[in-house]
């Protein structure tokens, strides 16, 4: 199955299968995603799994548990990095 990639600017593409066809699959920017994995928050961030646990277990970061699978929170990860922005004045 060949899968198609989402463009920089936040576009999304269709996936197709190895015929062509389109899978009905597509992508959503992360930014309007719910939820994400726990690799994908630290791709994203660009913060290591031990400070991202460590950031969960303190309660900077929220997270859900469907089964066995534990999902963050993305609103939770903007919230952080947003709140965390360095402001430098310039004359």
């Amino acid at each position: 199955m060949r899968r198609s990639r989402q463009q920089a600017n936040g576009e999304r593409i269709d996936e197709t299968d190895s015929m062509g066809r389109a899978t009905g699959l597509v992508r959503i920017p992360f930014g309007q995603r719910l939820t994400c994995t726990i690799a994908d928050a630290c791709e994203v961030t660009g913060l290591g799994r031990t400070k991202l646990y460590q950031l969960i277990g303190h309660g900077q970061i929220s997270t859900t548990t469907i089964g066995r699978r534990r999902l963050v929170l993305v609103r939770s990860l903007l919230s952080l990095i947003e709140g965390n922005q360095s402001h430098t004045g310039r004359a």
